[in-house]
């Protein structure tokens, strides 16, 4: 839960630390020097910066969509033990079979 908003926190400041300079040098692959070699050529292959972008924007949403999820399913309080899909079980006094004074 606190993990992946950690990653997507660190997707993030890669990608930020790289834009600027400081982060992975040009030889190396890095969505955030991607995104500043493409800022030169917006103009004329916007594709080259959106792609990156795009990129970067999914994989954040999508670890904090995970983490979400599974804070929702770890925490809340009106969850019970049930999942879909497991059988009810129900004990032979509560409907079962019907009462002997019910029957008279």
């Amino acid at each position: 839960m606190q993990a992946t908003l950690a990653i997507a926190a660190a997707v993030i400041a890669e990608a930020s630390l790289s834009f600027l300079g400081l982060g992975q040098q040009p030889p190396a692959p890095s969505w955030g020097s991607m995104l500043n070699t493409a800022k030169n050529y917006v103009d004329q292959a916007p594709w080259m910066a959106i792609w990156p972008g795009l990129s970067i924007f999914l994989l954040v949403l999508s670890f904090n969509l995970l983490g979400d999820g599974l804070a929702r399913r770890a925490l809340d309080p009106r969850r019970s033990s049930y999942r879909p899909g497991d059988r009810v079980r129900r004990h032979p006094a509560q409907g079962a079979m019907p009462s002997a004074s019910a029957a008279a």
